[in-house]
């Protein structure tokens, strides 16, 4: 048990993180997942280890210096704010709008005006927008009427970050099919590799995606069904990809489960007109993932993964084995999957958090993991 409560833990690695950029990385422009990780570290009960954990996570990585604002955005004027979405060179930008935002108005209220107009490019970062600003809410709501300056400054940095890296996929997504999220998936074809496996293959792929055979047609294969159902089949249907492609650069695909495992987070504090379209463009973006990052089906839906079944460790054991690894991904990733699991317990969720806790190198061997993904995702 932590002798640190879950708030402190949060607000000490805040005002530890203060002074970072938003990416980092030499040469590459990868998400800061500090806070995201301090806090899923926090939220697995490991208050205790948080400043040890963003110390090392520190060293791992130089980042960024911190964006400075150039040219205000006015929030009333669309003609002012809308062209700078997807402008990284606006992010400073995009941090004093929130700011003045979040001064200003209730966060919810803050988070729900700008929750429909950030939507559509919910695949910014590789979906890192979205899941930055669904840490913060947490810490949020949990705080009440305690919530400080660095929470509300980190929801604000969320959402600077979706809106600075905004990309929009092509299409327009809409629950309006037949299909389950298995038989979704089921329906939607893979594009074999002319060559070798890469990151230029998954770049080049995410900037053809409306080229590739199945991808419209997958925007309308989904049914509206009620959101908790459509979360949990999505994280589900996720989890076992995940244990099915092996052969794939282990960190991108576990963003098919923390994606909408972060939306799950956001959404009782959103309008519930906004419940669908959210559902809609998660699944524009699981589509966008399986497309660029898998070439075949290899082992979904199959029982290949039980062959590991016995070397994984009791349930209460994979929080602490993911935050001694230390790895940002592991951790964020067995967060989801365990929190997942406690509303649908189907063992493939524990067996994907050990299988990328085996899969990613630990934060201690150099911390570059990220650098592929990210040049993937470009």
């Amino acid at each position: 048990m932590s002798s640190i409560s879950y708030h402190d833990a949060v607000n000490d690695a805040l005002e530890r993180l203060e002074d970072l950029g938003y990416e980092r990385g030499a040469g590459v422009d990868l998400a800061n997942h500090g806070p995201m990780g301090a806090e899923a570290v926090a939220v697995l009960g490991h208050g205790d280890e948080v400043a040890h954990w963003t110390r090392r996570y520190r060293r791992a990585l130089d980042h960024h210096e911190p964006p400075a604002a150039r040219f205000a955005l006015d929030p009333a004027d669309e003609a002012s704010w809308r062209p700078a979405l997807g402008d990284f060179g606006r992010a400073g930008d995009w941090e004093r709008l929130f700011a003045r935002e979040l001064d200003d108005a209730p966060w919810r209220d803050v988070l729900a005006r700008w929750w429909p107009r950030l939507l559509p490019g919910l695949f910014a970062g590789l979906t890192h927008g979205l899941i930055r600003t669904a840490h913060a809410v947490r810490g949020l709501d949990a705080a009440g009427d305690t919530a400080t300056r660095l929470q509300r400054d980190e929801l604000g940095r969320g959402l600077a970050y979706w809106a600075a890296r905004y990309h929009a996929l092509p299409g327009d997504p809409a629950l309006r099919g037949p299909h389950a999220v298995p038989g979704a998936v089921a329906a939607l074809p893979r594009v074999p590799l002319d060559g070798p496996r890469g990151p230029a293959v998954a770049r080049d792929r995410l900037d053809a995606l409306d080229r590739l055979p199945g991808y419209t047609e997958s925007l309308g294969q989904l049914a509206p069904y009620p959101a908790a159902r459509l979360l949990s089949d999505m994280t589900l249907q996720f989890a076992d990809v995940y244990l099915g492609h092996p052969e794939v650069f282990p960190v991108p695909l576990v963003h098919g489960v923390t994606a909408p495992a972060a939306a799950r987070l956001v959404l009782p504090h959103l309008p519930r007109e906004l419940y669908e379209p959210t559902l809609a463009r998660l699944w524009q973006v699981q589509s966008a993932f399986l497309l660029a990052f898998t070439a075949d089906r290899g082992d979904e839906g199959t029982t290949a993964w039980r062959a590991g079944a016995d070397e994984l460790p009791p349930l209460h054991e994979l929080g602490a084995r993911a935050v001694e690894h230390g790895d940002e991904h592991v951790i964020k990733f067995t967060e989801a999957c365990l929190r997942e699991y406690a509303l649908r317990p189907d063992p493939r969720y524990p067996a994907a958090a050990y299988a990328a806790q085996c899969r990613i190198p630990r934060l201690a061997d150099g911390g570059g993991v990220g650098a592929v993904a990210g040049a993937a995702a470009r």
